[in-house]
């Protein structure tokens, strides 16, 4: 397809307004206007022509598969052929969705002569996780007079995958993935003497009848003790609940996410800022995802549960880069449904696919009463063979009375009150899972990833599992 430039109703309003004018005012120039503006047709027509062919030998590619992260400055690369090999300017469109926010939808390039491949790097900015595909580029080029331009358009197969931003995450947690400070894989005392069966050796006074293997004493006709070591590897899993209450935005609480602007509307880089209404689940996965770094450092098994109101994915404990990037994949596309969690199903299935003890972190909201009271009956499918750890995001609002000192009106006074009696009720809720053996912690937004983590080395340090 062509269409005209500015340059081609320049020289219309140029040309041919004028001659059409004189001819009109003065019928001895008709035949001189005629030739002018003739002249100005047939050169506008031959020049069309030339831009039918200006687009011959071009083709766009862009990269199958491209990986960003929220909120962090990126760039889609693509790949120009020019087979013909001569030098051209070339303007790219590309219908960009809402979900990532690029400089400009256009991109202006020259092609180089003598170089029939192009690369180039088109600057955009993720806001939001997310899986998505480009099936179509756009491309215009001049003609050789100007007049014209040659659009057409190019079929692509390119699939953008947007990733929750770990890097702030990663800094609050940076002892840990350094190996020193307070996280780190400095020696750390452990409590007890482990639980994994080492060898059998000759009975020393001093060791518990407990620890006697009294088929090997009958067998040996002396006594026999069992030696036990600290366990090596443990099967760590994260349950994600991605029902309706995970929709809930959660508080400004100042969290980093999303890279600012500067005051004339540009992105900075390396400058981020709370992106205004961040979710639960929001949170949750990028809570997962340190959780599984965490594991990972640790030597453990790390494995994911998603689940609305039926199990959505599940990815079996393992360890390894290849098998952190499935447990990604797995999590990047996951968005919250408006539907009641049904925790019937989902604990059936985790009875019947984990055999091995394992250490269950629940990320949850159980303030609807229905919801928690679900939750704790069907607690007893698994509460004695796995550890159970429920964690939820404390909401906005939930703080006993008389913590608020700047009450002022009968408004706040009403606010406060309701604030008491969510916290009342989630205070007993925890009461009954403490009588059970799970625990159960309200975290607080910023610390999300760190209280988790926290939690884990916890378990990993008294041998719980």
């Amino acid at each position: 397809m062509i269409v005209p430039r500015s340059r081609l109703l320049f020289w219309v309003a140029t040309v041919v307004l004028p001659f059409a004018f004189l001819a009109a005012v003065a019928p001895g120039a008709t035949v001189v206007s005629v030739l002018f503006i003739s002249g100005l047709f047939l050169v506008a027509a031959a020049d069309a022509a030339w831009a039918r062919k200006n687009l011959a030998g071009i083709g766009v590619e862009l990269q199958a598969v491209a990986r960003m992260s929220k909120g962090r400055e990126a760039k889609l690369e693509l790949r120009i052929r020019n087979s013909r090999q001569r030098r051209r300017p070339l303007r790219l469109g590309l219908a960009w969705p809402p979900e990532i926010k690029a400089a400009s939808d256009e991109l202006d390039a020259i092609l180089p002569a003598q170089s029939e491949w192009s690369r180039l790097a088109w600057p955009c900015m993720p806001l939001k996780r997310g899986n998505y595909k480009f099936d179509r580029i756009f491309a215009e080029g001049a003609s050789p007079l100007g007049f014209w331009s040659a659009r057409k358009s190019f079929p692509v197969q390119s699939e953008v995958r947007i990733y929750p931003n770990l890097l702030d995450e990663r800094k609050n947690l940076a002892a840990l993935f350094l190996n020193r400070g307070q996280f780190g894989l400095h020696a750390q005392r452990q409590v007890g003497k482990g639980r994994d069966f080492e060898k059998l050796r000759e009975y020393i006074p001093g060791d518990g009848y407990d620890e006697i293997h009294w088929k090997a004493t009958a067998r040996r006709g002396r006594p026999i003790t069992k030696v036990f070591q600290i366990e090596k590897t443990q099967e760590v899993y994260v349950v994600i609940d991605a029902s309706r209450l995970a929709a809930r935005k959660v508080r400004d609480s100042g969290l980093k996410v999303q890279a600012s602007t500067s005051p004339d509307g540009k992105a900075q880089p390396g400058v981020f800022s709370l992106e205004p209404g961040t979710t639960v689940l929001e949170r949750f996965v990028t809570a997962a995802l340190v959780l599984g770094l965490a594991a990972e450092q640790q030597g453990d098994l790390f494995g994911l549960v998603t689940a609305t109101n039926k199990v959505e994915k599940f990815v079996r404990a393992k360890n390894g880069q290849a098998h952190y990037n499935t447990c990604r994949d797995a999590l990047y596309t996951l968005q919250p449904e408006i539907v009641t969690p049904d925790f019937d199903e989902l604990f059936t299935f985790v009875r019947l696919r984990l055999r091995r003890r394992a250490l269950l972190i629940f990320l949850t909201d159980l303030e609807d009463p229905a919801v928690a009271e679900s939750f704790v009956r069907n607690l007893e499918l698994i509460r004695r063979q796995h550890l159970v750890l429920v964690n939820m995001i404390q909401p906005s609002g939930l703080k006993p009375i008389f913590s608020n000192p700047n009450v002022t009106g009968i408004d706040d006074l009403y606010n406060e009150l309701g604030g008491h009696l969510r916290w009342q009720k989630l205070r007993e809720l925890k009461k009954i899972l403490q009588r059970i053996g799970v625990q159960f912690s309200l975290l607080n937004n910023e610390r999300l990833s760190a209280e988790l983590v926290s939690q884990y080395l916890n378990v990993k340090q008294r041998q719980l599992l």
